[in-house]
C-alpha cells in the first residue's frame, strides 16, 4: 500500500502568467492621447516626441496622432506625430 500521495498535478502549476508584452499600436496607426504604444522590459524602444514612459518602461501617447518608429544612433525611437488641426489648415 502506498504511503505517499499520488503527486500528479500537485507538483505542477509554477508557470507564471504571460505578461502580454510587445507593440500594441504599430507605425502609421492612429493613437489617442493616453493609449499604450508598447509594453516592454527595459528600454528596448525609447520615447521620442509626444511619447511618455511609465515606471515599468511602458511607452504611451501624450497627444492624438500617428505613431512613428525610427532609429537614431542604433536606438529605436517612438514618436507620435500630432494631427493637424482645422485651424492650422485654414
Amino acid at each position: 500500500m502506498a504511503h505517499k500521495k499520488g503527486v500528479g498535478s500537485s507538483q505542477n502549476g509554477r508557470e507564471s502568467a504571460s505578461k502580454r508584452l510587445g507593440v500594441k499600436i504599430f507605425g502609421g496607426q492612429f493613437a489617442k492621447a493616453g493609449n499604450i504604444i508598447i509594453r516592454q522590459r527595459g528600454t528596448v524602444h525609447n520615447p521620442g516626441n509626444n511619447v511618455g514612459m511609465g515606471k515599468d518602461h511602458t511607452l504611451y501617447s501624450l497627444v492624438d496622432g500617428t505613431v512613428n518608429f525610427r532609429t537614431r544612433k542604433g536606438r529605436s525611437i517612438v514618436s507620435v506625430l500630432p494631427l493637424e488641426t482645422e485651424e492650422a489648415q485654414a
